[in-house]
């Protein structure tokens, strides 16, 4: 019988791969900071309500902090710099190729600020995956447009930087306490720099309208909440190298949704890179003889 946590890391995998068709339905119609600002606060008032409702005991101030600082480096920083760097032309594959660098980023963190010790498979892991990233993404690198500019770069390596700064603070500062509570923090510290962000550089102008409305219920009830507690359950329950890892397999899903529901063509090269991408999260999430992990 598979057991809950069995199916944690694959269920988390699919939710977040929707991620980047629901960006792709909302962007025509809202900017970057100012769609992340509306999507985090509505996140805000329904976690708020769920804690009232289920009468969860307060987060202390400190651990409200830490939460609030991993949620604007994990969900502020992270998407707000991927949003913005696409949303300026920059091409989706360029960013999911950039964004790759991820878990390996997160392994040398992890074990530089957490002790985690990474064996030589797991690095091998890492890095089996990141070469099947760049093949399933191979095919749309050649559409490269003035969109690649040395701020939509710098951007999604910033993207990069606050994902794994976030989850390394999750882990060492901001684990403990009721996951409902973090959750609720998480957006308030989101919330409060997208608002910033889009006073200081946006219109803040939204068409609202089908696709908008759809990609904002989707984003915040699946990838704001429902993604966002399985990757903090793992972040608690896991170690670092071998949850980020995970991270692989969310542009190989994603081809496959777009294939699916877009008529995106699906090539053989491509599913190779799924194959080997997939090998590599295999390697990179192996058990060590004595850690309980995912």
């Amino acid at each position: 019988m598979i057991s809950f946590k069995r199916l944690i890391p694959p269920t988390f995998v699919l939710l977040w791969a929707t991620g980047f068709i629901g960006a792709g339905y909302a962007m025509p119609w809202a900017e970057p900071f100012t769609f992340l600002g509306l999507r985090f606060i509505i996140a805000f008032l329904l976690l708020l309500l769920l804690v009232l409702i289920l009468r969860e005991q307060r987060a202390t101030l400190q651990q409200a902090m830490h939460a609030a600082i991993a949620g604007a480096l994990m969900h502020g920083v992270y998407l707000g710099s991927a949003f913005w760097a696409i949303h300026h032309g920059l091409p989706a594959g360029m960013s999911a190729l950039v964004a790759g660098i991820q878990p390996l980023f997160t392994a040398i963190l992890a074990g530089r600020l957490l002790g985690e010790k990474v064996l030589p498979k797991h690095w091998i892991g890492l890095a089996i995956g990141f070469i099947g990233v760049v093949i399933v993404l191979s095919p749309k690198l050649g559409d490269v447009s003035s969109g690649i500019t040395a701020a939509t770069v710098a951007a999604s390596f910033l993207a990069v930087l606050g994902m794994s700064a976030g989850t390394i603070w999750q882990k060492r500062y901001a684990g403990g306490g009721s996951l409902l509570n973090g959750a609720l923090w998480q957006y308030a510290g989101a919330s409060v720099l997208m608002i910033i962000a889009s006073a200081l550089f946006e219109t803040q102008q939204i068409t609202f309208n089908g696709e908008l409305f759809f990609a904002l219920a989707w984003l915040v009830l699946v990838l704001s909440i429902g993604a966002i507690f399985l990757l903090m359950v793992m972040i608690r329950e896991g170690e670092m190298a071998k949850v980020s890892s995970l991270f692989y397999l969310v542009p190989s899903v994603t081809a496959v949704m777009a294939w699916a529901l877009f008529n995106e063509t699906l090539s053989p090269i491509q599913i190779l890179g799924m194959a080997i991408a997939t090998a590599g999260v295999w390697l990179a999430t192996g058990r060590n003889k004595t850690p309980k992990s995912f």
